[in-house]
């Protein structure tokens, strides 16, 4: 797509007035948060429209050289402007395409932490040990991304693996690159229990939820929840069945219950507890302004549909397909070890990007 020289100097002009006024004396300091924040925004759009106007620039002066207007030009001089201009003629579309991208309207969610649940679905035994799988990708994923990941709750399955897991994972970036995640995940392997050599299917479910600001998600505790404390049960070490650490909430405007009871804090619990509550609100607010948006996500890569198939990772065949895509890799180890998981990502986020473009394109 092409953007008018009107309007990258208008982005231009914006990103100078801004760091124009957030050199004021006088400036209050929550407005200096706000111009700081507005400036961080527009820099890179500015930067990207700033090497579009150079490049127009430099390619009408270069046509001007080539074109034989000037009568006391030098041959060589316009055989290498002709040169040039062909250089500008290959780098000028890149240029406009990443200016295109920084003008996509943003998911304001992208820059926030997340909070990533796996469960266990189809499979039994097989599947919970598939979570596990998926959890520790995860991990990997994010150690190479310079991510922190804090465990929320863990239900450990007796063959290993988990029942569901639930981790907030903190860093640059997290909601943007991991949002293309949710949904159905398969696994065709041959189980470590399988006498007869069989490959067998299994199925975990990943959502991953934006983590919301306090100003994002008002929760009045007195008249909004109501929390019930209670005996942990199942494995978690000697203060198991002695006090009342565990922790209920219910959300009563929606009816939704987050129960937590891994830490021995009855405190630590419920901070937990409203840690998951929040996410979960905020992606169902999410999800309601979204579908009120009309088709505003159809375009997209996924919808974030929990119950969507997205990917299938097959063991014998040492392969990984991403169904919305139809992307298949052949490396099936290093994904799952965490490294490769990128190229998967950046493959998604590529593909989401040109059907926004296109989108664009389609309304312009």
């Amino acid at each position: 797509m092409s953007i008018s020289p009107e309007r990258i100097a208008q982005i231009e002009r914006r990103r100078d007035e801004v760091q124009a006024s957030m050199t004021r004396a006088d400036l209050p300091p929550e407005e200096f948060v706000r111009l700081s924040k507005e400036y961080a925004e527009l820099e890179p759009v500015a930067n990207a429209a700033h090497e579009v106007r150079r490049l127009r620039q430099e390619l009408k002066a270069l046509e001007f050289m080539a074109g034989g207007e000037d009568p006391d030009a030098d041959p060589l001089m316009r055989e290498m402007a002709q040169e040039e201009m062909q250089i500008l003629k290959d780098k000028l579309p890149e240029a406009e395409r990443a200016l295109a991208l920084q003008l996509l309207p943003k998911d304001a969610a992208d820059a926030r932490p997340a909070m990533l649940e796996i469960r266990a679905g189809t499979g039994g035994d097989e599947a919970a040990l598939f979570a596990g799988d998926l959890f520790r990708m995860y991990q990997r994923y994010a150690d190479e991304q310079g991510w922190k990941m804090e465990l929320i709750s863990a239900n450990v399955a007796e063959v290993g693996g988990f029942k569901e897991v639930v981790a907030s994972v903190t860093g640059t970036g997290v909601f943007a690159k991991l949002k293309f995640e949710s949904g159905v995940h398969r696994v065709q392997r041959v189980p470590v229990t399988e006498s007869g050599g069989r490959i067998h299917t299994s199925a975990a479910t990943v959502a991953v939820l934006p983590e919301p600001e306090d100003v994002d998600i008002q929760i009045n505790e007195a008249t909004d929840l109501r929390i019930d404390v209670y005996r942990a049960s199942g494995s978690g070490g000697q203060h198991v069945n002695t006090t009342d650490s565990a922790v209920r909430i219910t959300h009563l405007p929606t009816g939704l219950v987050v129960t937590q009871q891994d830490e021995k804090s009855q405190h630590k619990n419920k901070a937990k507890a409203l840690k998951v509550l929040r996410a979960r609100l905020y992606e169902a607010e999410r999800d309601r302004t979204q579908s009120e948006q009309a088709g505003a996500r159809k375009a997209m890569v996924g919808s974030g549909d929990r119950s969507e198939r997205i990917r299938t990772y097959n063991f014998p065949q040492g392969r990984v397909t991403d169904h919305r895509i139809n992307l298949t890799l052949h490396r099936l180890p290093e994904i799952l070890e965490g490294p490769g998981l990128a190229e998967v990502v950046d493959a998604l986020i590529a593909e989401d990007e040109a059907a926004r473009l296109a989108q664009l394109d389609g309304v312009g």
